[in-house]
């Protein structure tokens, strides 16, 4: 086991360093039981948080050169795109999880909250959720006391600013980032979970093609396009609208994106969570909670991620998993997908790499 492991980490690193051949397949590579990737750079740096009988028992990074690296905190949720900065959370002397920063050789760096004065709720002051392209700006969730949650945006100069909500009473959150730093996307509470975007600071939420639609996950890097959930919600007339997801570009509005197979059971989601640069390329979801199944699109054209491998040369890919989950994380050229699911023994992080489309 541990002789495959080490020669998937030796092919991975051909073919992040080598030109992709038009023959080339995809290829598929399980991570170590418990290591649940979240994000990866553009150099192959893979970042996420280590699970301990279920629970989170700290961040880690991932290169083919070290395997799994063990960096502390609470956990590492996004990675700059030269894999030099990592965002996730970690505990502050009163044991509360704050927003932070980590870098090579360094400790992590604590963001704050949304005030001066702001106290936590349960173990909770703030929590990363996205991080931009060289890792100087940082989003996600911040909290004073438990009846205020807030969308946060961070920078050196700023310090940690409340995006606010537009909703009075109601929270808001940061999914994502663009690359440049400039565009916030996630959702205000409305009662519903409705995406968001912030640009300047100021709040514009999305419609689509029936009402509102659910939370934004991610976008590019100037926010041209933008992914997310729920592209409308279950109703009498339409009981599955909920497991499409969606697109968003300024030319087209909301698209709709179809999942695989609409499954009979109304409570599923179809998420977008991650794509390429050009939108070309997405990764997500149809789940409901933890009974989940990996969905690539290309090209808007729906597959269930064990599918697409399996019939691009990774036969062997998720064989014996209870279920393949999320894709959680995606370079820029759409080339390497991570992601994490019910793995034989327990929940796993997998690697791949798609050959050419």
């Amino acid at each position: 086991m541990a002789h495959a492991f080490r020669l998937a980490l030796i092919l991975l690193l051909v073919v992040l360093t080598l030109s992709v051949r038009a023959e080339e397949s995809a290829l598929f590579i399980a991570l170590p039981p418990g290591a649940i990737p979240q994000d990866v750079s553009s150099s192959g740096t893979i970042v996420g948080a280590l699970l301990s009988n279920g629970v989170s028992a700290g961040g880690f990074y991932w290169m083919p050169t070290t395997g799994v690296v063990y960096v502390g905190g609470t956990a590492a949720v996004a990675v700059s795109r030269n894999g030099e900065t990592i965002t996730g959370t970690a505990p502050d002397s009163r044991g509360a999880g704050q927003a932070a920063l980590w870098q090579r050789a360094a400790e992590w760096r604590l963001l704050g909250g949304i005030a001066s004065n702001a106290v936590p709720c349960d173990s909770s002051l703030s929590s990363t959720f996205d991080t931009s392209d060289d890792g100087q700006v940082v989003v996600g969730l911040a909290w004073n006391g438990c009846a205020v949650a807030r969308a946060f945006r961070w920078q050196e100069s700023t310090g940690m600013v409340d995006l606010g909500t537009t909703v009075a009473g109601r929270s808001s959150r940061a999914n994502g980032v663009s690359g440049d730093g400039k565009v916030v996307v996630g959702w205000q509470d409305a009662p519903l979970r409705q995406a968001a975007r912030w640009v300047d600071g100021r709040q514009s939420l999305f419609t689509g093609p029936t009402g509102i639609v659910g939370e934004a996950h991610a976008t590019n890097r100037d926010g041209s396009i933008i992914v997310g959930q729920t592209c409308g919600f279950a109703s009498a007339a339409d009981p599955t609208a909920n497991q499409r997801a969606w697109t968003w570009t300024a030319s087209d509005g909301v698209r709709c994106l179809e999942p695989p197979r609409f499954r009979p059971e109304r409570n599923f989601i179809g998420a977008a969570l991650a794509m390429s640069e050009d939108g070309r390329v997405i990764g997500g979801t149809q789940s409901f909670g933890l009974e989940a199944e990996s969905v690539l699109w290309l090209d808007r054209q729906p597959f269930y991620l064990k599918d697409y491998l399996q019939s691009h040369g990774a036969a062997n890919a998720f064989d014996r998993w209870v279920n393949t989950g999320f894709v959680t994380g995606m370079s820029r050229d759409g080339r390497i997908l991570v992601g994490w699911g019910a793995g034989p023994t327990d929940f796993t992080g997998y690697i791949v790499i798609l050959g050419p489309n």
